[in-house]
């Protein structure tokens, strides 16, 4: 995998919002400490690239045990947010019907770290689209560093 990004950022108006948390809600089933998802900033005028945000919370369920007295927000987390970036850019194009689920994690590398008090930016890009699945590739960013990237394939299911 390249270490560039999906699409350029630099000419986005990060403090717009796209889909704040209860649009969020139409899309995803997740919620309380499983959204992974504040909100959506911005999407292409074809909806197969999508930058969205995650701040990160130092009252968050994991940090007292992912790492006491240095807590990094876990991989996983990262891989979760991102696939939920996915499914909220697959939805709104609005193809299928019923609910997206997660089912390959392909491709992955973790750059950098994620800490409290972080904003991880979320780029997902569109790469393959059928009436049964998706495939996107996804990357996080923090301070304009690229800190993990993957691809995503999720499911009608």
């Amino acid at each position: 995998m390249a270490a560039t990004l999906l699409f350029p950022i630099d000419q986005i108006d990060r403090a717009a919002t796209l889909c704040s948390k209860e649009m969020i809600d139409q899309y995803l089933p997740q919620s309380g400490q499983m959204r992974m998802i504040d909100r959506v900033i911005w999407s292409n005028p074809e909806g197969t690239w999508t930058l969205g945000e995650r701040v990160i919370r130092d009252d968050e369920f994991w940090v007292a045990g992912h790492i006491p007295g240095r807590p990094l927000f876990p991989g996983v987390l990262m891989i979760e947010a991102a696939a939920q970036l996915c499914s909220i850019a697959n939805s709104r194009l609005k193809r299928s019907s019923g609910f997206l689920g997660f089912t390959r994690c392909d491709n992955v590398v973790f750059r950098g770290m994620v800490v409290p008090g972080d904003r991880l930016l979320l780029l997902s890009r569109e790469q393959e689209y059928n009436r049964r699945r998706f495939i996107s590739s996804a990357q996080g960013v923090v301070n304009d560093k690229l800190v993990f990237e993957a691809t995503i394939t999720g499911m009608t299911m």
